[in-house]
């Protein structure tokens, strides 16, 4: 079986700060799975940037709006025949265990880690190109040489602990929208496809599918109303170009 690359586009801000999250966190992970000063340094520029996310929007109103909203979606099931109780049950109850996880946290979102001098430091040469070199910061230079490597994953995940509680939410969120609607077989002609939402069952998110070995790829666009899917050849030396020939794909248009 030929291995498929998936594109989504949001369709909504929320989707759209939920998606950016899940890239940042996954960097963090990907980050502290290695020992080295520089793994950690790119484990703390992905934290950084997800603290400033939190701070440009009302984030966890927006969060716990997404998951009440689920869960009226996933209660109004419970009544229909053929529905599977047992499994519907078991979301229902890790969706109030999350928005329960996220009501008792009180204080704003990576509140300690505003709070702290040592990563404020940081912040404020973030913005500068190399910023965060040793010699303009003599401190962060000495933490990453003398603290023992076990003592900085401890202290990375410290900070994490913020996130831990919106996250899942944010996780289970995406999880739920993308597992909502199974991927069809579509054909673009030409190499362009489009089609109109439903408006009265808001779309998320598009996720278009192409197997990896393909030669071009897509750009989605997309509103309340409708979308349009492009296919265009990869040349990393000229602008893309639309293909001319018609092109077999996948869509998934998730809406939950």
């Amino acid at each position: 079986m030929s291995t498929t690359i998936t594109y989504e586009q949001p369709l909504n801000e929320r989707i759209r700060t939920f998606l950016r999250l899940e890239f940042l966190f996954a960097r963090v992970d990907k980050a502290m799975q290695f020992d080295d000063e520089l793994s950690h340094r790119d484990a703390i520029d992905a934290m950084l940037d997800i603290l400033s996310v939190f701070e440009r929007n009302d984030l966890k109103a927006e969060v716990l709006k997404e998951i009440e909203r689920l869960i009226t979606n996933l209660s109004a099931l419970e009544n229909i025949a053929g529905v599977n109780r047992s499994a519907l049950d078991e979301l229902l109850s890790e969706l109030d265990q999350t928005l329960d996880a996220l009501q008792l946290r009180k204080s704003g979102v990576g509140q300690a880690l505003k709070e702290n001098d040592f990563l404020y430091s940081i912040r404020q040469r973030s913005s500068i190109a190399g910023g965060t070199c040793d010699f303009d910061l003599p401190a962060y230079h000495y933490w990453l040489q003398h603290t023992p490597v076990e003592g900085r994953i401890h202290q990375l995940q410290y900070w994490l602990e913020q996130f831990v509680a919106v996250r899942a939410a944010i996780d289970i969120s995406l999880r739920l929208i993308r597992g909502a609607t199974p991927f069809a077989d579509m054909q673009a002609e030409a190499g362009f496809f489009q089609r109109s939402l439903d408006g009265n069952q808001p779309t998320q998110l598009i996720r278009v599918q192409i197997p990896a070995e393909t030669p071009y790829f897509p750009e989605i666009s997309g509103g309340k109303h409708r979308f349009t899917v492009r296919f265009m050849l990869f040349d990393i030396n000229q602008r893309p170009q639309q293909i001319s020939e018609d092109v077999a794909f996948r869509l998934s248009c998730c809406s939950m």
